[in-house]
């Protein structure tokens, strides 16, 4: 051999190698345990993967089934990507063998349902994203496992219903989105053991309750995301329940009821110290009639003058008409005690 090639061959030798172990459809980047399958038109998880790998990226195919034994082996895997696929369906204990798996990305893709095993070995998992799925419902169990977990992404879904429990394991959560879902109800203990919860991000749902506890454990959060949603009233009192450092609340493009009683919840809520409404100058009322379209800063004080006036006037009605009352009867009482005298008399 020409002492020229001397030096490339070990460079020869480990391209040989990684070309060997890795599939035909991928790119292997050996020296960083890299595996990239990504737009390769792959309707399967292809075999052969490297047990080393750490990262494995399969967006942008046309997976439509995650088999049981797909990722078997592959104990060293940290990231995993499968969105922009056309997923429908996680065969049971397709991820079990992913005990250190750290990132997982579902997004865009069209599951459903999450199986009751769904989480299971997941427990090293820091981050996990199914946005952009076809998600209808939350269970009790599916997400019960993933005590590790900081940051979930369920935006851009059609979830309607939460079980209460569903969040029960997350206790480690800093960020949660479920924007763009159909949410009709903020519950009471849905969030019970989000303490660490910095995040929430709740917009372009169809809330229009928020109950009176279901904020109050989440000491730390700093952004609360409530627009476009169907708030027309809100109580003082739930806000009150925030008892962190600092937390912004963003509540436009909601069809708010423009009245004394909203006045007097927006301007306690500006005065509480560590509470924030990030988007107050994009408030809008949509009722009654003669306030619609105005801002409600610009009504600032004048909702409850209004109101007192109208009341006022009301009061001073109601008063004169029952003073006149109170005058006819006595009149129509003295004539007829006059009218008795008279025939009396006869």
């Amino acid at each position: 051999m020409s002492s020229s090639l001397m030096p490339l061959l070990p460079l020869l030798l480990n391209t040989a190698v990684g070309s060997k172990l890795c599939p035909s459809s991928c790119l292997c980047y050996e020296s960083s345990d890299l595996v990239d399958c990504g737009s390769g038109g792959l309707v399967r998880v292809p075999p052969g993967v490297p047990h080393g790998t750490w990262l494995l990226d399969l967006s942008g195919n046309k997976l439509t089934v995650i088999h049981s034994r797909s990722f078997l082996g592959l104990w060293s895997l940290k990231i995993l990507r499968m969105s922009n696929n056309s997923i429908t369906t996680l065969e049971p204990q397709s991820l079990s063998s992913l005990q250190f798996l750290e990132k997982l990305d579902l997004s865009f893709n069209q599951l459903r349902w999450l199986r009751q095993d769904f989480s299971q070995s997941l427990s090293s998992l820091l981050e996990l994203r199914l946005d952009h799925n076809l998600l209808e419902h939350l269970g009790p169990g599916s997400l019960g496992d993933l005590e590790n977990l900081r940051k979930l992404d369920l935006s851009s879904n059609q979830i309607g219903a939460i079980d209460v429990r569903a969040f029960a394991g997350l206790s480690r959560l800093s960020f949660l989105s479920l924007e763009a879902n159909r949410l009709n109800v903020l519950e009471d203990g849905l969030l019970s053991r989000q303490q660490r919860l910095e995040v929430l991000l709740l917009s372009h749902n169809n809330i229009s309750v928020i109950q009176t506890e279901a904020l109050a454990p989440l000491w730390r959060l700093t952004l609360l995301g409530l627009r476009g949603n169907q708030l027309d009233h809100i109580r003082f009192k739930t806000f009150l329940q925030l008892q962190t450092t600092s937390t912004e609340l963003q509540m436009s493009l909601n069809p708010w009821s423009c009245d004394c009683e909203l006045e007097r919840v927006f301007n306690k809520i500006r005065h509480v110290r560590h509470l924030q409404v990030g988007d107050y100058s994009e408030i809008i009322c949509h009722a009654p009639a003669q306030q619609a379209g105005s801002c409600l800063a610009a009504l600032h004080g004048r909702l409850c003058v209004a109101e007192t006036a109208s009341v006022l006037v009301i009061t001073i009605t109601v008063t004169l008409a029952v003073i006149g009352a109170l005058v006819k009867a006595e009149h129509k009482q003295k004539s007829k005690q006059a009218a008795s005298d008279a025939e009396s008399e006869r």
